[in-house]
């Protein structure tokens, strides 16, 4: 494919290309805005889209030469080259995405993202990270970090710490992990560990997979740390649709007189960056109306909203939600945010934002490193989910502008390094909301400012995967809906000949 791609571009650039006459194409109908092409496949449809939202709203699209406004003369040169690609998978990951994007995706069911938007998947209810054995080993195990609540899971013989080695009596390795855990029944095969050896137990358990919509709020609860009043939440995903609920916790710390607050998203790789904001505006309130976040977008959305709408280009902390309801504040200084390697986008959105103006105490490992957002793009005139094609469930979800804090600092690519380093041992997980539990406790200590040390990592093994690493917006951060442009678009509009 890639010999023919290249030959086509050669063609094209070298003007040897004669467009076919509408003559030559009388068995094919003439749709809006085609250059005069006849009959395009549905599948050049989808092609058509994916490469104009691209062009459209990209942020690296100065980095790809063909999504320049001026690099196709006309429709008909852009289908060609369309056409060189196999698929639209092909042509938006291997044609159109910059080689530092690690984020953007395409999907062919945009049902199952729109589901995902609202915390809704098929499950289990156990929540896990995979590891290799050892460096390079293609032998995996599991460990379980938590059981959704409400899930088929809950109630079952299975629980926060335990190991499995088989899915339905099939040995975890690289090649078989993801065919495995997209069962829709999962028997787990238990395991233990003894020093660092993992050896089965004999038990088994057996959990259907349910649709089910997890609340992001896992734990909530006010500690006592030498007489002062903190408290404690486990946060696991930025879902708008549970905004209410999350200002009903802070309404209950607000009534207890929390003095400071450990905020738990070692296991959030994000979500939606207007609930990422509330929930900064949540924890301060002396600052509403001040920058949360500053916009970096591609230079035509860039310059456009600087000219005609640069408010556009600011997250502001708020003091409302959802149905002008009030924001439930505690006017901290300070915050301690326990982060992981599962811990990015909309969670280092709020350690990031908040840093300029209150104290970030970081407790755990390092995070991922991912200060980009995105937005859905539908197959429609104006990209948006009304009128979208009916013929397809395509959409796109690429990468749009780049976050940076009221100082202009950027969450760091290689992630946000914890001011007091620790990581889970799967030998010894504890209980999530136990004061003795290792991050947890390691968070109390920072309060108490009585800093122990630590044991160094367990080495024997090595992260792999995690629960939902096949989930489209796994650590994605995304806005709620397509800037307004006043109908305008900014990308190249070919008109029908």
């Amino acid at each position: 494919m890639k010999v023919y791609k290249y030959l086509m571009l050669f063609l094209l650039t070298g003007g040897m290309l004669v467009s076919c006459s509408k003559d030559d194409n009388d068995d094919i109908p003439n749709p809006p805005d085609n250059g005069g092409k006849t009959e395009v496949s549905l599948e050049l449809e989808i092609k058509d889209f994916v490469w104009k939202g691209m062009n459209e709203i990209y942020l690296y699209k100065s980095d790809i030469p063909e999504l320049a406004n001026d690099y196709f003369a006309d429709q008909e040169e852009l289908y060609d080259w369309l056409e060189t690609w196999d698929t639209p998978e092909n042509l938006f990951y291997d044609g159109l995405v910059a080689s530092q994007d690690r984020f953007s995706f395409i999907t062919d069911d945009y049902i199952e993202l729109e589901n995902s938007f609202s915390g809704i998947s098929e499950t289990t209810g156990v929540d896990y990270r995979l590891y290799r054995l050892s460096s390079g080993s293609n032998d995996i195990f599991g460990v379980v970090r938590y059981i959704i609540p409400g899930s088929n899971a809950e109630g079952k013989d299975i629980q926060r710490g335990d190991l499995f080695t088989k899915i339905n009596g099939e040995a975890l390795t690289i090649s078989n992990y993801r065919d495995l855990l997209s069962n829709s029944t999962i028997t787990f095969t238990l395991a233990k560990i003894e020093n660092n050896t993992i050896s089965e137990t004999g038990e088994t358990v057996t959990i259907d997979a349910q649709t089910l919509t997890e609340n992001p709020i896992l734990i909530n609860k006010v500690l006592d740390v030498d007489g002062i009043k903190v408290g404690y939440l486990m946060y696991n995903s930025f879902v708008a649709d549970f905004d209410d609920e999350l200002n009903t916790v802070f309404a209950d710390f607000k009534a207890a007189g929390i003095q400071k607050l450990i905020l738990d998203l070692r296991y959030n790789g994000g979500g939606r960056v207007s609930s990422a904001t509330r929930l900064a505006s949540m924890i301060t309130g002396q600052f509403t109306g001040e920058v949360f976040a500053k916009q970096q977008w591609n230079d035509k959305y860039q310059n456009y909203f600087l000219q005609e709408n640069p408010d556009r280009l600011f997250n502001y902390f708020t003091d409302k939600i959802d149905n002008n309801e009030a924001i439930n504040s505690l006017n901290l200084s300070d915050v301690y945010v326990i982060g992981t390697s599962s811990t990015a986008s909309a969670s280092e959105l709020v350690m990031n934002g908040l840093s300029p103006y209150i104290d970030v105490i970081k407790v755990g490992d390092t995070t991922v490193g991912k200060s980009q957002a995105s937005v859905t793009l539908y197959d429609s005139p104006n990209f948006g989910r009304e009128n979208a094609n009916p013929d397809h469930k395509y959409a796109i979800q690429p990468l749009v502008y780049e976050s940076v804090n009221a100082e202009d600092m950027v969450v760091p690519y290689n992630g946000i390094i914890p001011d007091f380093a620790i990581e889970e041992r799967i030998s010894n997980m504890g209980t999530l909301g136990d004061p003795s539990e290792r991050l947890l406790s390691a968070a109390i200590d920072a309060i108490a400012g009585s800093r122990r040390f630590y044991p160094e990592r367990e080495f024997w093994y090595n992260e792999f995967k995690e629960a939902g690493f096949d989930n489209i917006l796994y650590q994605r951060m995304y806005i709620d809906k397509l800037p307004d442009t006043g109908g305008r678009k900014l990308g190249v509009s070919f008109n029908k000949e």
